[in-house]
């Protein structure tokens, strides 16, 4: 299956250092590929650079065999590839219904609807309604955000990050500061993702990590030292070295 997004020899240094140091993978449609690495070793500088938000020294990045590189933020959004965030960046005064209304129109490039009035527009309230049902929160679907739990909260970022209908998926620790015990729905969530869609998520919960990627991209100091299996990835002397020393143990005593 040919790739859906692709990046190549991806390069970017600050004052000298190389953040990204010739950084190369490809993903195809249903990958469920997980990104980890110690901290600092430059996963969130990869993922700006992947989505636009910053512009890289050398290197190539590609969406549905288009090169991109020089492609804007929202544009690269249009073209399929969308990002969610390590901390919640909701309105916490709007519904989730507004929210995940807002992305429907912005996809549909009627942006300038935005502030209308959403329950007279039947179609994207349906829209909205839906994707808010397959996540459990159409029961809260015209409560504030700020009244409804983090958990839920992250939840409904993936609502909106579905409406843009996205070929390409970057997910930044979903489910980073949502109790133990709303973790479930989180996971529930990433396993009722399209099969078609292509997803990278950047995660360090371990356990987590396992039982969602079929993929492991290992980084470290900017420079991706594994991409295999998770079976393999606990194997490999440098991962163990670089991140994964006390938890490979651990596995291998159970």
């Amino acid at each position: 299956m040919s790739a859906i997004f692709e990046v190549r020899n991806l390069k970017r240094s600050f004052g000298g250092l190389a953040v990204t140091n010739d950084v190369s993978l490809s993903m195809a449609p249903g990958d469920r590929v997980a990104l980890i690495g110690p901290n600092g070793a430059g996963k969130t500088t990869f993922v700006n650079l992947v989505t636009g938000n910053l512009k890289p020294d050398a290197g190539e990045v590609r969406i549905g065999g288009e090169t991109v590189t020089n492609v804007d933020a929202i544009g690269r959004v249009r073209r399929g590839l969308v990002r969610s965030f390590q901390v919640t960046r909701l309105f916490q005064d709007m519904t989730p219904a507004e929210h995940v209304a807002l992305a429907v129109l912005q996809r549909d490039g009627r942006a300038g609807r935005m502030f209308g009035n959403f329950l007279a527009m039947p179609g994207v309230m349906a829209e909205a309604g839906s994707l808010l049902g397959k996540l459990g929160l159409r029961d809260l679907a015209h409560r504030p955000v700020r009244e409804i739990a983090y958990g839920q909260q992250r939840l409904l970022e993936i609502a909106v990050a579905l409406a843009l209908k996205p070929r390409v998926l970057l997910l930044d620790e979903p489910a980073a500061g949502v109790p133990q015990s709303d973790t479930g729905r989180i996971e529930q969530a990433l396993a009722d993702l399209p099969d078609d869609l292509a997803v990278l998520m950047i995660e360090h919960d371990m356990d987590l990590v396992f039982r969602f990627a079929k993929r492991v991209i290992v980084l470290a100091a900017g420079t991706v030292i594994f991409d295999g299996s998770p079976a393999d990835v606990t194997k490999d002397p440098r991962v163990r070295e670089a991140y994964l020393g006390s938890y490979a143990d651990a596995g291998s005593a159970a």
